[in-house]
């Protein structure tokens, strides 16, 4: 979720440095690839006539015009020729996108979130998707925020409320598993 550069690079007014979350998003979006799991990617972008609540709340997200180079996806994490790109003018990746019929025709039980902030969008679209019934899991190591005390704050809610947050180890190990077994695996894995 939202591993854009507009929140990647220092430079934007609501960027800050993330060189070891990017890292480890991007070992498992290639080990999702290679297994055949769904990769999906969000970026948050505005248009001008865009007016609203967080907006307002979070005026350095005017900068995030869509089309521009705020929005574009960080370099640092793999190309996924097939894997949707969907724009988002909200905090949950499930408000005014197609994520979830996308998921419901895919099969998807299970979501992999990792992304940026933890605080903000994952936290809004991890309670959405266990709202919705969805398995959630966040590997610690594939998600940030601007502020260590609401990181940590949202990640033993998350952890406590509404999903598993786990270390990357276990994440690549079930999916290097499945694989070796012949099963199927169905997470999806929802970036930026």
């Amino acid at each position: 979720m939202d591993f854009q550069t507009g929140f990647t690079d220092p430079a934007s007014g609501v960027g800050a440095e993330m060189p070891k979350e990017l890292a480890a998003t991007a070992e498992l979006i290639e080990l999702c690839t290679r297994f055949d799991v769904p990769v999906m990617f969000t970026a948050v972008a505005f248009q001008p006539f865009d007016q609203s609540k967080w907006l307002r709340k979070m005026p350095g997200l005017h900068a995030l015009r869509e089309g521009g180079r705020w929005c574009q996806l960080d370099a640092r994490l793999p190309l996924c020729p097939d894997a949707p790109v969907w724009i988002k003018r909200a905090p949950s990746a499930f408000f005014g996108t197609p994520l979830q019929p996308h998921l419901r025709a895919l099969g998807i039980d299970t979501l992999i979130v990792t992304g940026s902030v933890t605080s903000g969008c994952i936290l809004a679209t991890v309670i959405d998707a266990a709202s919705l019934g969805y398995h959630v899991i966040v590997p610690l190591e594939c998600v940030t925020d601007r502020s260590p005390v609401a990181h940590l704050a949202n990640l033993v809610d998350i952890d406590t409320k509404y999903g598993d947050v786990v270390e990357l180890d276990e994440v690549t190990s079930h999916l290097i598993e499945a694989a070796a077994s012949g099963n199927r695996v169905r997470p999806a894995h929802a970036s930026r």
